[in-house]
């Protein structure tokens, strides 16, 4: 007898569902007693079926920042992930440079970048490429360094080139660290391209445009609502990836 899909057993899809009911319970028992601090959930409900394409509008706005700076931050880490494992001196370098850049406050060089680049896109995607960065760096030089040690040593014996090192070994042993770090940083993207719109000066659209001058006129549902299409949006850019991490590890042999 064949077993029920994971998906279809009570064991995995009970437990969330059961929290998910809690954690709304509490919300509108609150939402009700204090009406300053949290809407209810029928407010937030009737501003998403209300206002559908104004917040998918936004959305759309987010996600055009978020995902052209986490595919530039992925890229550069990558790069640079590769030249660290290559050479110790590049990794003396960048390395101490790269922590600097992580515990710089980069909401606060929004508005230089909007001085450098103008009220466009641009400053709003360096912005999330700057917060995904490090993450990204980090999963891909830890990945490049899981090979198998003794794996290593054959393809030395067998006098591999460093290419070959890197193609057939290094690169896919990374896998499945990169995916990891695409579980991180392409959900922080969406919230990093909220966080700039809000905080520089010139923005006309986007989510976190709609939460912060909701947030600063009192209209919670409002902002609740735009906070609820960044969440499902973060979702699906999370389930995206995990399809993708099956996809390719299944593939690739790994589990």
């Amino acid at each position: 007898m064949r077993r029920p899909p994971d998906l279809l057993r009570p064991g995995i899809w009970a437990p969330p569902i059961v929290a998910l009911g809690l954690l709304l319970g509490i919300w509108q028992l609150l939402a009700v007693h204090y009406r300053y601090l949290l809407p209810t959930l029928g407010s937030v409900a009737s501003q998403l079926a209300d206002n559908p394409t104004t917040y998918l509008a936004n959305a759309g706005d987010t996600l055009s920042e978020a995902l052209p700076g986490v595919a530039i931050s992925s890229a550069v880490a990558l790069l640079l992930a590769l030249a660290m494992t290559q050479s110790r001196i590049v990794t003396r370098a960048l390395l101490p440079l790269a922590v600097v850049l992580n515990v710089t406050p980069l909401i606060a060089i929004a508005p230089a970048l909007v001085v450098a680049f103008s009220f466009s896109r641009t400053p709003k995607i360096l912005l999330v490429g700057l917060i995904t960065f490090f993450p990204a760096l980090i999963y891909s030089l830890t990945g490049l360094r899981s090979a198998d040690p003794q794996a290593m040593e054959v393809l030395e014996t067998l006098h591999a080139s460093r290419w070959e090192t890197l193609w057939r070994l290094q690169l896919p042993s990374s896998l499945p660290y990169l995916f990891a770090a695409a579980r991180v940083v392409v959900p922080l993207s969406i919230v990093g391209a909220a966080v700039a719109e809000m905080v520089s000066p010139g923005t006309s659209n986007g989510l976190g445009l709609v939460i912060n001058t909701a947030s600063q006129n009192s209209q919670l549902d409002i902002a609740w609502a735009g906070i609820v299409t960044l969440v499902f949006f973060g979702l699906l850019m999370m389930a995206i990836v995990v399809i993708a991490e099956g996809r390719v590890l299944h593939w690739r042999g790994f589990r």
